[in-house]
């Protein structure tokens, strides 16, 4: 008999975590959801999962901050990321800390189940238009908030703009291309 497919589902809106809940269920998996890093990090060593989908941006602990303890707690489970705040920076720790892989939220759950297979995201037809200044702005100030450790004073400081113009800047949801 094949081991049961287990997902944990670790994102902060509520509301999306019951919605990929009951695709994953209908798709033969035993979900369980948590709000933030801590419950997450509980739940792994309890629930075993063989999948864990992974939000960064959560209060309290980023997802990038429990991301090697989750691998460390299920160390066989595949796990993907999945973001509203995507950049390339974050994208190239998730990877190296261990994420099968990165994916933009919105996504489908066929598209996330791609994902923890280690197929490449579908992207459609290649780009025509380059990057917008928007986006490579975007880019550029999740960059040097890695830097700088998530520290938005001493990022704002780098980038030479008020801290309070920095965090406008960071709630708002980054720019598609």
């Amino acid at each position: 008999m094949t081991e049961p497919k287990r997902i944990l589902l670790v994102d902060d809106d509520k509301v999306f975590s019951a919605v990929m809940a009951r695709g994953f269920r209908r798709r033969g998996f035993e979900p369980r959801e948590c709000h933030n890093g801590q419950q997450a990090l509980a739940a792994c060593r309890d629930f075993r999962p063989t999948h864990i989908l992974l939000d960064l941006n959560m209060p309290e602990m980023p997802g990038l901050a429990a991301l090697p303890g989750l691998l460390d707690a299920a160390p066989d489970a595949s796990l993907v990321v999945l973001t509203g705040y995507s950049s390339i920076a974050t994208a190239v720790e998730a990877i190296k800390a261990g994420a099968t892989q990165y994916l933009c939220k919105p996504a489908t759950v066929e598209e996330i189940l791609r994902a923890f297979a280690g197929e490449a995201p579908d992207n459609g037809a290649a780009r025509e238009q380059p990057t917008s200044l928007d986006r490579l702005e975007w880019e550029h100030i999740q960059r040097v908030l890695n830097d700088n450790e998530g520290n938005v004073s001493a990022t704002a400081r780098a980038l030479g703009m008020h801290r309070r113009t920095l965090q406008r800047k960071l709630q708002k949801r980054p720019v598609r291309r």
